[in-house]
């Protein structure tokens, strides 16, 4: 394995670049989905790559519950420093499992907090909420999916926006963004070198929604408006919503993008651009960093097998 095992933990950088062009130079459908996969494969290498050093500090700890095998000089050799980063790697290990295990059980709270808070109303399709404060947020259902609105935020909007609001919330739930949203989550928890991805999907995804909605109701200028009027009356919104749980973006970006014209779609961007050339560069490291942790995790399996006696 050599130093090619630690090659997954650094990788993410390769993904910096194609963050931020991708936001300005690709379909926001495209993006999205671009991003959320470069995240999720990196962060799952990263793990990997921790897994296996882990595995070779807490073989030469005494009294580990490990096979004495383990600890052969051979498996040692396998990873430079192995002594220090294999130490290392217990507690940042350990880090990434909670950091994760504390966004799903966050993920889990909010959901539950939202429909506990839609009690009482009738189960339809749309919920309106008697509230002083101007807001709306998609809700995923294991039953039903509803678009959460405030009365306050409905007196705030002309009939012209309030479709167009609508119609976005919806573009949310009928293409799962709170998945994408998890994953590139989870992603930057594994490894804070991936931090860009997630911000940078956040504001696609909303992009993604504008878009969808303005096809849907057919004038981008309503969208626009509807998105800048929320934002101007928005107050924030309750702690025990979805809407807590990603940041509707930069709205100025997002209306002047909705004020131009709609964006090209295309599955991948040519190579002859500078996207096409950072989208490139991603997945050049993705692969990379995939590659390094299957030959270090199938190196190590060899290893540990031949070392362990039967």
């Amino acid at each position: 394995m050599g130093v090619f095992v630690f090659l997954p933990l650094v990788l993410p950088l390769t993904a910096w670049p194609v963050a931020r062009l991708a936001e300005q130079h690709l379909h926001p459908r495209t993006a999205t989905r671009l991003l959320t996969g470069l995240a999720a494969v990196m962060a799952t290498c990263s793990t990997v790559c921790l897994g296996l050093v882990m595995v070779v500090g807490t073989a030469q700890l005494p009294g580990n519950p490990l096979p004495d095998g383990w600890s052969d000089p051979e498996v040692r050799a396998t990873v430079p420093f192995d002594e220090v980063v294999g130490k290392a790697a217990i507690p940042a290990l350990c880090a990434v499992l909670v950091a994760c295990g504390r966004t799903l059980w966050r993920h889990g709270r909010v959901r539950r907090s939202a429909h506990r808070a839609l009690g009482g109303l009738p189960d339809t399709e749309v919920a309106v909420l008697p509230d002083d404060l101007p807001y709306a947020y998609a809700l995923p259902g294991r039953r039903r999916d509803r678009v959460v609105v405030t009365t306050a935020l409905l007196d705030c909007l002309e009939p012209a926006e309030r479709r167009a609001l609508f119609a976005h919330e919806r573009a949310h739930l009928a293409a799962r963004h709170h998945r994408f949203l998890l994953a590139v989550q989870l992603a930057a928890r594994a490894n804070p070198f991936l931090r860009p991805l997630s911000t940078a999907v956040s504001y696609t995804a909303e992009r993604w929604a504008d878009e969808e909605a303005a096809r849907r109701v057919g004038s981008r200028r309503a969208v626009a408006c509807a998105i800048g009027k929320a934002a101007l009356v928005s107050q924030g919104t309750p702690v025990g919503t979805l809407a807590a749980f990603a940041s509707p973006g930069p709205v100025p970006r997002r209306v002047a993008a909705l004020l131009g014209p709609a964006p090209a779609v295309r599955s991948w961007p040519s190579a002859f651009t500078s996207v096409g050339l950072a989208a490139w560069g991603a997945a050049a490291g993705t692969a990379v960093s995939a590659m390094s942790s299957a030959n270090s995790a199938v190196t190590m399996v060899v290893i540990l097998h031949a070392a362990t006696p039967l």
